[in-house]
């Protein structure tokens, strides 16, 4: 489940929610749609907060310098 699926479930319970006027006998529309919201914008926030985690800098290893010459006496 990506970020655009979380997306999609919030723009598609706004629809159901705010913009239809349809009706179904055993099914509450309004909720199914407040529903979907819900757990897209829940996903999203657990989306991100993951994805910062996963997003770490890490500095870059500085080479290692070898002097394998020996001053000779």
């Amino acid at each position: 489940m990506g970020l655009g699926l979380f997306i999609i479930m919030i723009a598609v319970g706004a629809i159901l929610t705010f913009a239809s006027d349809w009706e179904v006998e055993a099914v509450d529309l309004d909720l199914v749609g407040l529903i979907l919201m819900a757990v897209g914008f829940l996903g999203t926030a657990v989306y991100t907060s993951v994805l910062r985690r996963r997003r770490m800098v890490v500095p870059p290893v500085a080479p290692t310098v070898t002097d394998d010459r020996r001053d000779l006496l």
